[in-house]
């Protein structure tokens, strides 16, 4: 079944998500050479109740795993998932995804962003600009009645002249009251396919692209995905809303 937001639901949705969207903004300003992954996780939280949210992802349970973190933050190889320590040291030329998803009032905010640290080799900076654009262009696909096969078909097609590996092991996916709700949105489709979009429904976005192949293997905390050939990759993601004329973006600021 997937969920179409009520009016007072949108809008839940949407403090939600301008708190989400605060948050990353402040986190991405502190990530500078020097800095423990660690000390990022805790100035989130810091953040989180400084914009009167909590994590969705601290405590969040998948089988036996209990995710310690408050954000996720993956560094270079690592796509998505990666957990914040203190030995994990940011370094200039770095890659820097932080994953923030936040809870408010009962709702979900979900956005993501890949901070380059400094100067970057010149292939993973194009990475970042391509993946963010990637985003953007998926999200101009949305409009209702256009399926989710179209969004998809986007993301994919605005990456295609990169030669990029395109995750397919982690989506994104609708969100509301819970992080994860149908429907699944893969970063790769064919138009014409999956379920229709319809006014109401809220998605995250989010677009997980590799500089090499788009294989991954889990690290032995069970929660980090790498890239499985060691090469850098890149995260970004907004939740929106489906209207009657469009889309809305709803983790702005």
């Amino acid at each position: 079944m997937i969920d179409l937001k009520s009016p007072d639901e949108v809008s839940r949705m949407r403090s939600a998500c301008t708190a989400a969207a605060r948050v990353l903004q402040d986190l991405a300003g502190l990530v500078v050479p020097g800095v423990s992954t660690a000390g990022l996780d805790a100035a989130a939280r810091g953040l989180m109740a400084r914009h009167g949210c909590e994590s969705a992802c601290h405590g969040y349970v998948v089988g036996r795993l209990t995710y310690p973190g408050y954000i996720c933050i993956s560094l270079n190889d690592e796509v998505v998932h990666g957990i914040g320590a203190p030995d994990r040291i940011v370094r200039e030329g770095d890659l820097v995804s932080l994953d923030v998803v936040v809870r408010r009032d009962g709702y979900i905010g979900d956005n993501a962003r890949t901070v380059m640290v400094g100067k970057v080799a010149p292939e993973a900076r194009q990475l970042c600009i391509d993946t963010e654009q990637a985003l953007h262009a998926g999200i101009a696909s949305i409009r209702p009645g256009s399926r989710v096969g179209d969004l998809s078909a986007a993301i994919q097609a605005a990456l295609a002249p990169g030669g990029y590996g395109i995750v397919r092991d982690f989506v994104g996916h609708g969100v509301g009251r819970k992080m994860h709700e149908e429907p699944q949105i893969p970063n790769y489709g064919k138009a014409g396919t999956g379920p229709k979009l319809l006014p109401g429904m809220a998605l995250a976005i989010e677009p997980m692209v590799n500089l090499g192949s788009h294989k991954i293997v889990m690290a032995a905390d069970g929660w980090t995905a790498r890239t499985a050939d060691g090469k850098v990759s890149a995260h970004f993601e907004h939740t929106v809303l489906v209207t009657e004329t469009g889309v809305e973006i709803l983790t702005v600021p």
